[in-house]
């Protein structure tokens, strides 16, 4: 994967001011505009949690991520897929028809894993759009093998800087 065109602008864009703790951060919203290819429609982290709370079972929630960064906290009932292999996985145990959500850290990962799913026929797939960061920026709960917890794993010291709650932790 190509990160340093991506990686410039997370650090070019960081200086434009950080209002993240309300889920209202024009400089990480210019961010993303910059990172989407827009292949993959996205949620907004609002509607997600309210239909995770309504109906969890509706939802396939797919975490892109690497290892560590799952393992330090994921969103509730996430699945993990690695974001280093998931162009040979087929996802032939989940069904083409079921909505099918991905996230990694803001969302660049999971639109290339999103796109894969399109293409293998899923026809309800979306990306959640600022990824864990927006998640827990908005004050949503993340989850590791112990339960509740405020760490998030930011990916790099450089992505770091959208993060604005929780624990930084890197494994």
């Amino acid at each position: 994967m190509k990160r340093p065109a991506f990686l410039a602008w997370g650090l070019l864009l960081s200086a434009c001011g950080s209002k993240a703790q309300t889920g209202d951060n024009p400089g990480y919203d210019r961010l993303l505009r910059t990172l989407y290819k827009n292949t993959v429609p996205v949620v907004r982290p609002a509607a997600l949690a309210q239909e995770l709370q309504q109906n969890p079972a509706a939802v396939v929630v797919l975490d892109t991520r690497t290892p560590a960064e799952y393992r330090v906290s994921h969103l509730p009932g996430a699945r993990f897929v690695d974001f280093d292999t998931y162009e040979k996985a087929t996802f032939a145990d989940l069904p083409r028809d079921r909505k099918v959500v991905v996230y990694c850290s803001v969302g660049y990962r999971s639109e290339r894993v999103g796109e894969r799913l399109r293409a293998l026929g899923f026809t309800q797939v979306q990306n959640l759009y600022g990824g864990i960061f927006q998640w827990v920026n908005e004050g949503r709960p993340v989850y590791n093998q112990q339960g509740l917890t405020q760490n998030v794993h930011p990916y790099s010291a450089l992505w770091s800087l959208w993060l604005s709650k929780g624990n930084k932790v890197y494994e």
